[in-house]
């Protein structure tokens, strides 16, 4: 994810295309302003600045908008930054954080919007309200790049699904298959672990 969005050089051959064009060479900020999006893995917010600060970064690209609107748009969609509005973002939960990441990220008007482990570190409560706020974003057709380890979430949430294992794609195809895919729960479990669980399986079918 750092790769795509320039923050890294990538570890391996190849080419990174957006929207047909090669962006390999492209600043992290020209990234940003195609409209190629990270909400980066552990938030990073900025804690000593207030909430609405850190929505009014988010912004910086479209100077010409209509700034107040377009945080009243956010602070519609995830309302508990409304309540917060004045605090230091760095007093806010592990929730409220993810939350202001990705309304910060939504404010850049991303064409492609990649997230990092959004769930990690979140209580399941917090995980829940996350994916059901990236659920209404796919709905409303923005595309969503998103890595995770949550993966009921993430398949519920997705068209076409990769499963990296060691660094490399292991298995690709749709989000139903791959839910169906015993790969799945070897890369996780492992195999042993697997036909354990299947031979236990089979012995509370019978009991």
């Amino acid at each position: 994810m750092r790769a795509l969005a320039g923050l890294e050089p990538p570890a391996a051959r190849g080419e990174i295309r957006f929207e047909g064009r090669s962006i390999a060479r492209d600043a992290a900020h020209r990234r940003v302003r195609a409209g190629l999006v990270l909400v980066p893995e552990g938030r990073q917010v900025f804690p000593e600045l207030s909430v609405r600060d850190n929505l009014r970064l988010g912004a910086f690209t479209n100077t010409g908008a209509n700034l107040d609107a377009r945080i009243e748009t956010m602070l519609h969609r995830f309302p508990r930054l409304r309540e917060r509005l004045g605090q230091r973002a760095g007093l806010l939960s592990g929730g409220e954080q993810q939350m202001l990441a990705l309304a910060r990220g939504l404010l850049t008007e991303p064409r492609l919007l990649m997230l990092d482990e959004p769930s990690l570190g979140l209580a399941p409560l917090m995980i829940e309200e996350l994916f059901a706020a990236l659920a209404a974003l796919r709905q409303e057709g923005m595309p969503l790049l998103v890595v995770d380890q949550m993966t009921g979430h993430a398949l519920a949430l997705s068209d076409r699904a990769y499963l990296i294992d060691g660094g490399a794609v292991k298995v690709t195809g749709s989000a139903v298959d791959l839910a169906r895919n015993p790969a799945l729960e070897e890369t996780y479990l492992g195999r042993a672990e697997r036909v354990g669980s299947e031979r236990k399986a089979r012995i509370g079918r019978t009991v």
